[in-house]
């Protein structure tokens, strides 16, 4: 019904490539399309919250993709590139305060900024919220556009059909960005430990004493043999560095061995 690509391939978002995970869905009916549009929807919605972001999905041009129904995701950040218009409630569900099924979600408005006009917009002023986005994700129910194109039919009940299409990308490289955009303070990064490139730091403050070498080495061995990765700090670096290069960082969590400690 539908596949992965299995090679990579690159797309351009408001004229920046990135590093694409696509995927596409066939149906005999658009009945059966938009169900799977949901799904995907939903599929989308879990893999960002896993991830430790909270994001806002708006309704979206599906531009020179064609089709008739998108969703874009975007990651709430003040150096967002799209404005984002949508119904206060949403607060609600990105705070954790309220939890809402994906069909609710839809039911709300939300709108990218190229389709939100302020004379036609459904809800009051009052309950209208505006934010910077960064776009990590879209989902589109394409209709026959390329099907028929391709000359593509298939034998339904009633003879040969055009299958309808859905198309849905994840921006992989343009996560990476996103999430620290959401992720960070003054110190630097804050990475979700979903997310995370290693779980631990290990941070030997007097390198070259047999104690603190011995249980640094102790410790990585030990995380390893749970399945956890750690990033060692064995230089010789005053501790201060060393503190302030694992805030930079931002892994979420710090293991610190000095002499007293060991």
């Amino acid at each position: 019904k539908f596949r992965d690509e299995v090679r990579p391939r690159f797309g351009v978002m408001r004229g920046r490539e990135f590093l694409m995970k696509d995927a596409y869905s066939f149906h005999v009916d658009v009945d059966d399309a938009k169900r799977e549009y949901a799904k995907m929807y939903d599929c989308y919605d879990r893999i960002f919250t896993r991830m430790g972001l909270t994001t806002v999905a708006v309704a979206a041009d599906t531009g020179a993709i064609g089709g008739d129904l998108s969703h874009e995701f975007h990651v709430v950040a003040e150096t967002g590139e799209s404005a984002l218009y949508y119904d206060a409630t949403l607060d609600e569900v990105r705070a954790g305060r309220l939890t809402l099924s994906g069909e609710e979600k839809r039911k709300l408005y939300a709108a990218a900024d190229e389709l939100h006009v302020a004379e036609n917009c459904p809800i009051p002023p009052e309950r209208l919220r505006t934010a910077r986005g960064i776009e990590v994700g879209q989902v589109f129910f394409l209709g026959n556009k390329y099907s028929k194109a391709m000359g593509v039919t298939v034998t339904g009940a009633n003879g040969e059909i055009t299958p309808e299409m859905g198309c849905y990308g994840i921006g992989v490289s343009r996560l990476i960005g996103a999430i620290i955009e959401a992720n960070h303070d003054a110190q630097g990064i804050i990475w979700p430990e979903a997310v995370a490139p290693f779980d631990a730091a290990i941070l030997n403050l007097r390198v070259g004493d047999a104690a603190c070498d011995d249980l640094c080495e102790a410790l990585y061995r030990a995380l390893a043999e749970k399945g956890l990765t750690a990033l060692y700090d064995d230089t010789d670096k005053r501790g201060g560095e060393k503190f302030a290069a694992m805030d930079l960082i931002g892994l979420p969590w710090q293991l610190t061995v000095g002499p007293k400690g060991a």
